[in-house]
């Protein structure tokens, strides 16, 4: 911290002292800061304070800049990459500007705020998107031309940011591009992992996973706050004691400290000045080394408490297969939430409201429960640290906290062993307790003669050894629990929540449904696409308000719209064909039906019985006569997406994937009416390439598993049509768009658990065309048939995600997509429909839903 004096014409009126400090000022002691700061110094930096650019010259005065003072290169050795930096170092300068000017805005309107907590933002990369929400990429785009660089290699060099792996952090980096553009005040706190989840390489047609060190060169999209330390604690003990008022007193005490340091990440919103912030926290240790140890000449040990600190933020999602694994992702999921909630009642206590207002200034998302220590931990800085009383406490941090679901499988919902849980937090565990006691006694007075109730919701599950049930004491420690579509929300009420409805009644359990903004996902994703949109609409303001995509309805069967919109599909196409040719070697069909289904690898999402169909299909075209397979649809199956490092199902699905591949593309009997992709590393990028190019996508979960899907929503949205269940998000997007303009099958989610049941009980005959794929697995068509003897166990065992009992629907359905496909007019006119009913899945949405029904926000506008 540093100070200075200033000095006035009159030596009997000293000016007061003007103090600088490193985290801000309170809303009180901003408004009387213009006092503080002598005119001529506040005229000079009005005079030399960096400014939006003015036009192209402005632009590329900074890039030039850049280059030969960040960067030290000058014009005869500035390559992509140097480019790359100095343009994104030139924006990101003006987006901290927008970003200093956002946070004293809302700091001066002193408004409630909202903190979304996720363990994953899978932001994808952030030049094109700063360009885009700054109004700014068509100066950089000619600025750069100007200068020999051509914009779309400068893209090209930025690294995918490695801080999520599927939906769950998609979905929270939409929402926070989403909170910025609608102009709430709200904040994102994740970890700054260095890692990430992995990359993923094909080798001999097996998933491999290397480091994705996606920080090699320095991020210039983030900023270091090295003053912004704080130290968190694992393991030592509890000590208590009565103080001179005679209260109970807990100290945590005696542990391991390491400290977090924050990063932050503007996020600008579109169309508007609001540039929000996603504060990263990444672990150092408390010391670098310890000298006396490297002196003594132990070496190794004076450097491994660093690097034990620095494992916390290594990784994201570690091995939890052994103890050591578990341990470090508990630690994670403490270490981000203690280093958020100690940043968030540091910003509440500068106004010096009494705590009781805390739930009024304060918003907090659990997005899932990898965040839900925040319940323990507000309770624990409230009782042990502020003094405040118990009942007080837990009233404060209930009213504070709303949960989002991600699940409705209860093998998926998060539990943590006791023992390990004591060791590691072990004043956290107490209060847990604690909290269970008070929600026990509460509930036995309301059902005093259930006492099986008692054991099913109890947040200590009665297991050896007993487990933390995280979900429960998310519910139990929030004031709302929302699903993330109206089948996911529906059944959670009446499954694996339902005792929690009895308890706590309906009104508690509400649902939002995801959404997707249309600013990457159209605009940025398909330019071409929101281009024509735009042409015809009469703006752009569709990527603000989605429903007015409506106006483009009527034009379904205009010849000319149709052929405009068949164009840049087929352009679309061409690129992702020239992606294939780059990656995998080989040619695809342009003007063949592009089918895709990219995600994260998992049996429920049923990507085995996606294969299962290519095989069939494959066999049927080897039995077609010549004069048949001039009938036959061409086709492309695109497959993407990581399996986890532990998972082996998932990995052997992925063999087979790329067994089939290679026995397909090779078969000259086959040719163009089949090709099988699997393109490696799925991330945010290639997404941007794929989700355009396709003619239909894959959502073909089973029944009541997918809690809602927002890939779906982004294929419908660039004009791909959905092959699908009745599950998740399928069936809003099936009324909007309309039954015609979706292929739906299989069985409904009532009927999952009675056929479940039969499977397991009873002798249910496996269908015949899949049993004709089973015996060319076993046959060795695709390679050694060991290698998927698990997988077809499965299937011919209790086949849990009924995949046998689907696939005649399955196939079905895929015929229909044949015929259909061979019907341009119709299929055009389908795809353009279901464009213009998308404007219900837009994040907008779903984030004006989440400020009035859970965190009662206001938006603050910057004008």
């Amino acid at each position: 911290m540093s100070s200075y004096s200033v000095s006035t014409t009159s030596p009997d009126l000293p000016r007061p002292k003007h103090r600088r400090t490193p985290t801000g000022f309170s809303p009180k002691e901003i408004k009387n800061i213009e006092a503080s700061i002598p005119s001529e110094s506040r005229q000079l930096w009005q005079k030399f304070g960096v400014k939006e650019f003015g036009g192209k010259e402005e632009f590329q005065q900074e890039f030039i800049r850049h280059v030969e003072t960040t960067l030290a290169r000058s014009i005869y050795n500035c390559d992509d990459l140097a480019a790359y930096q100095a343009a994104s170092q030139a924006i990101r300068d003006r987006l901290i500007v927008a970003w200093n000017k956002t946070q004293q805005k809302h700091t001066t309107k002193d408004r409630k705020r909202v903190y979304y907590l996720s363990l994953e933002f899978l932001m994808g990369r952030a030049m094109d998107n700063a360009m885009l929400n700054a109004g700014i990429k068509d100066i950089t785009k000619s600025g750069v031309a100007d200068l020999g660089f051509k914009i779309e290699d400068l893209l090209e060099q930025e690294p995918d940011a490695a801080l999520g792996n599927g939906g769950l952090g998609r979905l929270a980096a939409c929402f926070i591009d989403s909170i910025a553009s609608t102009n709430y005040p709200g904040w994102g706190y994740g970890l700054r992992y260095q890692y990430g989840i992995f990359k993923q390489r094909i080798v001999d047609g097996y998933q491999v996973e290397s480091p994705d060190y996606w920080l090699t060169f320095s991020n210039p999209w983030e900023i270091p706050r090295y003053e912004i330390q704080i130290d968190i604690m694992f393991y030592g003990y509890t000590r208590k004691y009565t103080n001179d008022d005679g209260k109970v007193v807990h100290v945590w005490e005696g542990g391991e400290q390491v400290q977090a340091v924050a990063y932050d990440v503007p996020v600008p919103g579109y169309g508007t000045e609001t540039t929000n912030n996603l504060r990263l926290w990444a672990s150092k240790p408390t010391r670098e080394f310890d000298f006396e140890k490297f002196n003594a000449g132990d070496y190794e040990s004076s450097v491994r408490e660093s690097q034990k600190a620095e494992t916390i933020s290594a990784v994201l999602y570690p091995n939890d297969n052994f103890y050591s694994g578990k341990e470090l992702r508990l630690k994670q999921q403490y270490f981000w939430v203690a280093a958020s909630l100690n940043d968030i009642v540091r910003r509440f206590k500068k106004t010096h409201r009494p705590w009781k207002e805390f739930p009024d200034q304060v918003a907090i998302q659990l997005n899932d429960t990898h965040p839900t220590l925040a319940v323990v931990e507000l309770q624990r800085i409230l009782i042990d640290m502020e003094g405040v009383e118990w009942d007080a406490a837990w009233n404060i941090v209930t009213n504070t906290f709303g949960y989002t679901n991600h699940t409705v499988l209860p093998e998926a919902l998060e539990k943590w062993p006791v023992p390990l849980f004591t060791n590691l937090l072990p004043r956290h565990m107490e209060i847990i307790y604690e909290i269970n006691l008070f929600f026990l006694q509460k509930v036995e007075k309301m059902f005093p003669k259930e006492r099986d109730l008692l054991a099913r919701v109890s947040i200590i599950e009665e297991s050896t050894p007993q487990q933390v049930r995280m979900a429960y004491l998310a519910i139990i420690g929030s004031h709302k629990v929302n699903g993330v579509a109206e089948l996911h929300s529906e059944l959670i009420k009446t499954t694996i929540f339902k005792d929690f409805v009895t308890i706590y009644g309906p009104d508690k359990f509400m649902n939002v449904t995801n959404g997707i903004t249309p600013r990457r996902w159209l605009h940025q994703a398909n330019p071409k696409l929101s281009d024509l949109i735009a042409s015809k609409v009469g703006s752009y303001d569709f990527l603000k308000d989605l429903n007015l995509l409506k106006k483009i309805e009527p034009l379904a069967h205009d010849p000319k719209f149709q052929d405009e919109w068949v164009t840049i599909k087929k352009f679309n196409k061409a690129r992702l064909a020239a992606h294939i040719k780059q990656s995998n070697g080989f040619e695809v069909n342009v003007n063949a039906l592009f089918d895709v289904q990219v995600k994260r690898i998992h049996e429920y999402k049923r990507q085995q019985m996606n294969i299962f169909g290519v095989i069939h299909r494959y066999l049927s075209i080897k039995a077609m006569t010549k004069e048949e397979k001039k009938e036959a649809t061409p086709r492309v199956c695109i497959f993407g997406g990581k399996s986890a490092p532990g998972y082996y199902m998932a990995k052997t699905i992925i063999k087979l994937i790329n067994a089939v591949s290679e026995v397909v593309n090779a078969d000259a009997d086959v040719g163009d009416l089949l090709k099988v992709v699997f393109i490696a590393d799925y991330n945010v990028s290639k997404a941007e390439i794929i989700v355009p190019a396709s003619d239909i996508s894959q959502h073909i979960s089973t029944a009541g598993t997918e809690a809602s899907g927002t890939s779906n929503m982004k294929f419908v949205l660039n004009g791909g049509l959905i092959l699908g269940t009745v599950d998740g998000a399928n069936i809003e997007i099936t009324r909007e768009v309309g039954e015609n303009n979706i292929f739906l099958f299989g069985h409904l989610a009532e009927s999952v658990e009675d056929l479940r049941h039969k499977h397991r009980f009873s002798d249910v005959p496996l269908d015949p065309n899949l049993e004709k794929v089973f015996n060319a697995i076993e046959s060795g068509t695709f390679g050694d048939p060991n290698i998927y003897v698990s997988l077809i166990s499965s299937v011919t065992g209790s086949d849990y995600y009924l995949v046998s009992d689907d696939f005649q629907s399955y196939l079905d359905a895929q015929k229909l997509v044949d015929q259909d496909f061979k019907n341009k007019d119709t299929w055009v006119s389908r795809s353009i429909t279901a464009v213009a009913n998308m404007g219900f899945f837009s994040s907008d949405r779903a984030i004006d839903e989440y400020a009035e029904s859970i965190w009662n926000v206001e938006p603050i506008s910057m004008e």
